[in-house]
């Protein structure tokens, strides 16, 4: 099997990686990701600019029409800049549910407004009795005229702070799950806003007798779940590449420091154990990668579910690893804010609670 990238998946590399090192430094990430908005909005008008907001949406809607392999490159880059945008939620999830799922006019009025950086989509399908498993739904909605109402609570809503609307999954009255495209700042709908430990932000969202049109609705009325599980599977390859790229950099940056912090009289890295530590780091990189690439590759097909289970556990444990050897070597600085090895291993650290725990996905695989 030929595993090489194409000419033109090389150059969206090549472009992003450029764009990130000239404008989105560990430094100035520091400072908006303090500021008040926690972000800087011209970085995501610049992604819509470079077209990778458009990267995933198909030719016939507008997009590039790029695919899983697009995504995942895109999103390890971002992992080596610790890009905080919620890419994955607005132009992955949301992008692909509405071109596949959405009536024409909802799809006319969102997909230009999300290539273009005009608008983002949050997705909350977690609630507190079932952060780890989408089918876990408790919030309802109950038909009322030619719309429907919404009641209940989603948790943890990456993004949401900035969202302009949200994917919300809720049961109906004859138990099925549905998804709904809502308004951020809709009658009835509150979020308690908040920084999470990575630098980005996330919303405790309720809903109070929300209304929500009925041309907001994705797919079949009680028939959203399946959909939900493939855009899950979706986001999970997309949040491993960002993995790898983050265990690429932390890697890069540790090696580094081995060869310039001194003791005893010369580099650290000169000593066998590390050299062990450092060399068992970066077989556990490989790992995760090529485990990232098959999660990319299967997706869509019968294996996917299994496979991005799969995933999930393995580059979670490599994550794990990686950061972990990281921070051995860099000693007690490397928690200090100031160092970017500390940020570094903090995203991946909440890699590890992202769409689901290595308990959860290991549970799945055996069930699959």
């Amino acid at each position: 099997m030929n595993l090489s990238f194409t000419e033109e998946q090389t150059l969206l590399r090549n472009s992003v990686a450029r764009y990130l090192a000239d404008n989105y430094g560990f430094q100035a990430r520091r400072k908006f990701v303090r500021s008040p908005e926690g972000r800087d909005p011209a970085h995501w008008r610049a992604f819509a600019e470079l077209g990778l907001l458009a990267a995933a949406i198909p030719e016939e809607h507008g997009g590039y029409g790029g695919g899983a392999i697009e995504s995942m490159i895109v999103m390890e880059e971002f992992g080596r800049a610790l890009v905080i945008e919620p890419y994955v939620s607005s132009a992955i999830v949301a992008g692909g549910l509405i071109v596949r799922n959405a009536a024409t006019a909802l799809q006319e009025e969102w997909l230009p407004r999300i290539m273009a950086g005009e608008a983002i989509v949050a997705t909350a399908f977690a609630e507190p009795d079932g952060r780890d498993d989408p089918a876990k739904v408790s919030t309802t909605a109950r038909k009322q005229g030619a719309g429907y109402v919404l009641d209940g609570r989603k948790t943890a809503v990456a993004g949401a702070p900035w969202a302009d609307a949200i994917l919300v999954s809720a049961r109906g009255p004859r138990d099925g799950v549905s998804l709904f495209l809502v308004d951020g700042n809709a009658s009835g709908v509150t979020a308690g806003d908040y920084p999470t430990v990575d630098g980005g932000r996330a919303s405790d969202i309720s809903f109070e007798r929300a209304e929500v049109p009925g041309g907001r609705l994705i797919g079949e009325t009680g028939a959203a779940l399946p959909l939900i599980l493939r855009a899950w599977d979706e986001a999970i390859a997309a949040h491993c590449a960002e993995a790898v790229g983050a265990m690429s950099a932390l890697l890069d940056q540790t090696v580094a420091y081995a060869k310039t912090r001194r003791q005893f009289g010369q580099p650290i890295g000169k000593f066998q154990a590390l050299q062990h530590r450092m060399a068992d780091m970066f077989v556990a990189l490989e790992e995760a990668r090529s485990m990232t690439l098959l999660a990319a590759l299967k997706l869509g097909t019968p294996e996917s579910a299994r496979t991005a289970a799969a995933a999930k556990v393995a580059v979670g444990k490599a994550a794990r690893f990686v950061g972990q050897q990281a921070i051995q070597i860099h000693g007690g600085m490397g928690m200090t804010d100031e160092l970017a090895a500390a940020h570094y291993f903090k995203r991946l650290t909440m890699f590890g609670a992202l769409f689901g725990s290595a308990d959860r996905h290991l549970a799945r695989f055996a069930a699959l």
